[in-house]
């Protein structure tokens, strides 16, 4: 029987063409209302949207025979995705359809703001002819520092090195010898690198560590008549600063095409003429939109051939067996890998994940894809769950291990994850928590524990001596920073103390600062689920 797959938006031909020729009945009906997206869902094997559907749980178990939904573009908000992965559906979208328009936007930004393209282009608009007015400067010679070495980023390297640039950047995910392969150096410190740019680019995902992290500060560092460019996300640099210092006179231009609430009318830089700002534009060629087109048409196929979907942002169907005796603990050791992931701080080599006691009998592989995903998908551009993990981890030259322990002296089932960084070895153990959805944390870099961390907490590890935990309680209260819960752990033969504290809120950097400073700390760790 032939497959069927329903487009019922707007949607490039050169997708239908792919799905048609690979042997697939296609619907294409555009402008499709919900009602009749319920009505019609029922016959079709796949579903395939852009931005103006909404796939709703209504649609998804109304789909009786649906086996996966395409996004064909980057984000999957309008997809149910939860509904989905109860079903056994596959999610996916096309992340890497419009990183060619969003590396050429980022170009198109630096030259245009480098020339004051655009305040010349209005002045003669005007009737006017002011060329001394708008001299500019070239890009040959001059420093970029590039915030991100993912795709998008290493594809602006390739077109800033054609022009003569000098390439710097920041990622701590991304191994030196790959920036190095495309001329970048990598530096470890966001100031210097502002201190040495004349011109800086962000191309890093939208986190609680990354935003703001271009703000009144890293600006100040950079050289006068500096330029900065954000065509990644909206956030990433402060406007509020940003606007400062264009209105100082210390920064020569800005460029930016992404706002952290779109649309946006209005912002603190829309009144400056050397400031070129575009709503979103990044992917909006038709390059692309075929792109994205062909790109989710060909997962799409995969998906519906039982083959490995690269871009899967969700979970698929597990084994029944595997399933009845993991099911909590899937998400446990993926909880497990995020919280061992920002220990770490990234470039993790090696994984090696145990399961403990009595799920020691079953199958480990599925835990040790569930920690990977939890370990890379923090401060990643691309969501990673159990279907991609194995794809991502070879991608990114991890290696994988998983292994069995039956023996248990204090829990009947647990997760030890053990992440390697060079000769570094970073470690935690989890188990299930009987009244959350959170991991328990029962051993953490070694010492014993017994925490239930929320979303954000902190780890302080120092040497034991009076009056730390109070000085702790004060640097928080001051800041208005509730303490909800807090663990310590220790033993006779390890010289310093851990301190575990659940907050109720993310730690800001200055309060971050006043923390380190109050105390001698040895090492410290700020951890957001």
């Amino acid at each position: 029987m032939i497959m069927k797959v329903l487009i019922p938006e707007k949607f490039n031909k050169a997708g239908i063409a792919v799905l048609e020729d690979a042997g697939y009945e296609v619907t294409f009906k555009p402008d499709t209302t919900p009602e009749e997206l319920v009505e019609m869902i029922p016959e079709y094997d796949a579903l395939i949207v852009r931005s103006a559907t909404t796939v709703t749980r209504e649609v998804i178990e109304a789909g009786t025979k649906l086996k996966i939904i395409g996004r064909a573009g980057v984000g999957v908000d309008n997809i149910d995705r939860d509904a989905a992965t109860e079903r056994g559906i596959i999610v996916c979208n096309a992340p890497l359809s419009n990183v060619v328009s969003a590396a050429e936007q980022t170009m198109a930004l630096m030259l245009a703001t480098a020339r004051n393209t655009a305040a010349a282009s209005a002045s003669m608009k005007e009737g006017k002819w002011d060329r001394s007015k708008f001299t500019g400067k070239e890009l040959q010679d001059k420093t970029l520092g590039i915030f991100g070495t993912g795709h998008v980023g290493l594809l602006v390297a390739e077109r800033a090195a054609a022009f003569g640039m000098k390439l710097i950047g920041y990622d701590p995910y991304c191994p030196p010898e790959r920036a190095a392969h495309y001329g970048i150096t990598l530096l470890d410190d966001i100031d210097e690198v502002c201190k040495q740019s004349d011109f800086i680019t962000l191309h890093m995902p939208k986190t609680p560590e990354t935003t703001g992290m271009i703000g009144a500060k890293q600006l100040a560092e950079m050289p006068e008549g500096a330029i900065v460019l954000n065509v990644a996300r909206g956030g990433l640099v402060d406007l509020d600063a940003l606007a400062d210092a264009l209105e100082n006179g210390h920064l020569a231009g800005a460029g930016i095409d992404v706002w952290e609430n779109e649309p946006v009318s209005d912002s603190p830089i829309h009144k400056f003429e050397n400031a070129v700002i575009t709503p979103h534009l990044g992917a909006s060629t038709k390059e692309a939109q075929i792109r994205a087109a062909t790109q989710i048409a060909e997962y799409v196929i995969a998906g519906l051939e039982g083959k490995t979907v690269a871009t899967a942002v969700n979970a698929a169907r597990i084994p029944a067996d595997v399933m009845a005796q993991l099911k909590y603990f899937i998400p446990v050791a993926q909880r497990g890998g995020e919280i061992l992931s920002q220990v770490v701080g990234g470039g993790i080599e090696k994984l090696k994940v145990t399961a403990c006691g009595k799920i020691a009998d079953t199958d480990p592989t599925i835990l040790g894809m569930a920690a990977l995903a939890g370990g890379v998908t923090f401060n990643s551009e691309v969501t990673v769950n159990i279907i991609n993990a194995s794809y991502i981890a070879e991608q990114r030259g991890i290696v994988v291990e998983t292994a069995t322990d039956p023996l248990s002296e204090s829990y009947p089932s647990y997760i030890e994850i053990e992440a390697s960084c060079g000769d570094d070895v970073y470690s935690i153990s989890v188990t299930r928590d009987m009244t959350s959805d959170m991991p328990r944390i029962i051993n953490f870099m070694g010492l014993p524990v017994d925490f239930v961390p929320m979303k954000d907490f902190v780890v302080l590890e120092y040497e034991d001596q009076p009056g730390q935990i109070g000085k702790i309680g004060t640097v928080f209260g001051d800041a208005g920073i509730n303490v909800e819960s807090m663990q310590i752990a220790k033993d006779s033969e390890h010289p310093l103390v851990e301190v575990l504290i659940n907050l109720n809120q993310a730690v800001p950097a200055n309060v971050r600062r006043d923390l380190e400073a109050a105390l001698d700390i040895e090492r410290v760790w700020y951890i957001d689920l």
